[in-house]
């Protein structure tokens, strides 16, 4: 009996797995673009690693890793068109994809490691990048979240 409810446990916690949203930002081609990722950060313990990666966010770490921080400072850059501006130490580790092309276009993962098995806060962002426009638009544009 105790092995059938642990086995329910383990097969409940592996199919809910973490929760993962999708945002979608476009952009404009030469200008700036920021993708948002934000995780709360009570005090200096709260601070953790994190990456971004191309493609969905997989079961652990990052499809083609493009930026990796230890929570204090970039360890690892792909290239320096991908960079974090924000306040690492607040937890603003949203990335910056500078002078974006049309090439930038496609998914984007945010991982936030956090303790724990299965908790990591995992965001996939869909980034368009279109060409310029006459309007005077904003060079980006958060769209609908939505949860899967």
């Amino acid at each position: 009996m105790l092995s059938y409810i642990c086995l329910n446990w383990v097969l409940l916690v592996l199919f809910t797995g973490s929760t993962v949203s999708e945002l979608v930002v476009i952009g404009e081609v030469g200008q700036d673009v920021t993708v948002p990722c934000h995780y709360s950060v009570g005090d200096r313990n709260g601070i953790t690693s994190m990456c971004w990666g191309r493609d969905r966010c997989p079961s652990s770490k990052c499809s083609r890793p493009i930026i990796w921080t230890d929570g204090w400072r970039v360890t690892e850059q792909h290239s320096s068109r991908y960079q974090l501006k924000g306040d690492l130490h607040s937890g603003d580790v949203s990335l910056t994809i500078v002078s974006a092309r049309e090439a930038d276009s496609g998914i984007y993962c945010c991982r936030v490691e956090l303790p724990g098995w299965f908790n990591d806060q995992l965001i996939n962002h869909k980034v368009v990048v279109k060409k310029a426009t006459i309007s005077t638009a904003s060079p980006h544009t958060y769209t609908s979240e939505q949860t899967s």
